[in-house]
């Protein structure tokens, strides 16, 4: 992933220096094993343990000649532990070190993911408790429907975030897998007593059965998972973006000293935060889907997984965290207007309350469809600056039914705010 988008503390954890770091703790953790089991020297694994040391250059050199980066990693920890190097990656293959590191660093990965999710998940938090009774205009179709509140809008994201945090964790502990079956994964080179002890050491579960990579359904979940949680950022900067038009303007993202919206128009602040998580959302579905596509391997296994791994892992992390942080950021710094938001439920002339006048004539006894018809008839012929309220209390028809004092305390929104608190607290 790019610059732009990667958070340093996430970002150092798919670099190459840490990618062949969690492999040599894996080999380090393997060879403690075995000399333990009796299987190595003793002296072997101590000095596996105390001398390996890699270079990514010299793998890299290794490499050009191998044409295999695992095999050029082993050479160059065995370069650096002496004779006894001999004993690094005893009774393995390739995608034994490879998938277990990796479980390693996508579990840490994850952690700081988990970190990204917990700080959005306040910032929502925040914004429901204190706005849960300021409200607002509900809209169905893009079109006014009933009134809300603000704080309500927010909690229905935090609560879908934290639906997403869950699937996240799932995800996660679905990965944290150890194999160390050999080729094939029939353990003909290595004891599952090895692998099992390995695993503890490493605080990982044990593959249920291998063939000679970890299934990578377990690999798909993780992206979808990921692709979900983007998708939920998604839907609320949308949400973000649409109250941030010029013609609604109920809220608006921060705009820094020395900010510039536009090059040519002065005036312009722009809904950026929210367009960008747009935008990356669509990167971590799209990385969905390369991790199904690579859940059908050839056979035993195929190297066909490998390189979109290679890409896709990193960047969805990084996208999802770097999302997540931006959204955080940006609800932090919302700018909510109270006012705009009245305005613009007093602009639709009443009729955004007309569903609860429906209701209001049914309990006096109005048959259902004739309520609708009276109702619908006297929103529809509302002229400019004319109010529902006052169509209502000129009908004869409602004057026989409702009181002024019934009719004033419909257009209050009261009825909208009663639950509004109750139900926030779904989600502290």
């Amino acid at each position: 992933m790019i610059e732009r988008y990667t958070r340093p503390e996430m970002g150092l954890l798919w670099h190459s220096d840490h990618r062949f770091g969690k492999m040599m703790e894996v080999e380090i953790a393997v060879a403690a094993v075995q000399a333990q089991m009796g299987i190595i020297p003793k002296a072997a694994a101590k000095a596996i343990a105390q001398k390996s040391r890699f270079s990514v250059k010299r793998i890299s050199e290794i490499e050009k000649e191998t044409k295999h980066d695992v095999i050029a990693f082993v050479s160059n920890l065995a370069e650096n532990v002496g004779p006894h190097g001999k004993y690094i990656h005893y009774g393995m293959t390739s995608s034994d070190v490879l998938d277990t590191a990796f479980s390693l660093q996508v579990r840490e990965a994850g952690e700081v993911l988990m970190r990204s999710i917990a700080g959005l998940e306040k910032a929502l938090k925040s914004l429901a408790n204190k706005h849960a009774e300021t409200l607002c205009a509900g809209r169905t179709h893009g079109m006014f429907a009933e009134p809300t509140t603000f704080g309500f809008k927010m909690a229905g994201f935090l609560a879908e975030t934290e639906r997403n945090a869950k699937r996240v964790r799932a995800a996660l502990d679905t990965m944290n897998v150890c194999k160390l079956s050999g080729a094939v994964g029939t353990y003909s080179s290595q004891s599952p007593k090895v692998e099992a002890a390995v695993a503890k050491r490493l605080k990982l579960k044990i593959e249920t059965i291998a063939t000679q990579v970890i299934p990578r359904d377990r690999h798909a979940e993780m992206l979808n998972a990921l692709a979900m949680l983007g998708t939920g950022l998604e839907r609320l900067a949308v949400e973000l973006r649409h109250l941030q038009r010029s013609d609604v303007a109920e809220v608006t993202e921060g705009f820094t000293k020395g900010q510039k919206g536009s090059s040519a128009m002065p005036h312009k602040k722009n809904p950026i935060s929210a367009e960008n998580i747009t935008g990356l959302s669509r990167l971590l579905r799209s990385y969905a889907i390369a991790g199904l596509e690579n859940v059908a391997l050839w056979h035993e296994r195929d190297i066909s997984h490998s390189s979109v791994e290679r890409v896709v892992f990193p960047d969805a992390f990084i996208v999802a965290d770097y999302a997540c942080n931006r959204m955080m950021i940006l609800l932090e710094g919302l700018d909510v207007n109270k006012k705009r938001m009245q305005d613009n439920i007093d602009s639709s002339q009443g009729q955004i309350f007309s569903s609860h006048v429906l209701l209001a004539l049914i309990q006096k006894g109005m048959i259902r469809e004739e309520a609708y018809a009276l109702v619908q008839r006297l929103c529809h012929s509302l002229g400019y600056g004319e109010h529902l309220r006052e169509k209502l209390n000129q009908d004869p028809e409602v004057r026989k039914l409702l009181k002024p004092k019934e009719i004033d305390e419909i257009f209050t929104g009261k009825k909208h705010k009663k639950s509004i608190k109750d139900i926030i607290k779904r989600v502290q």
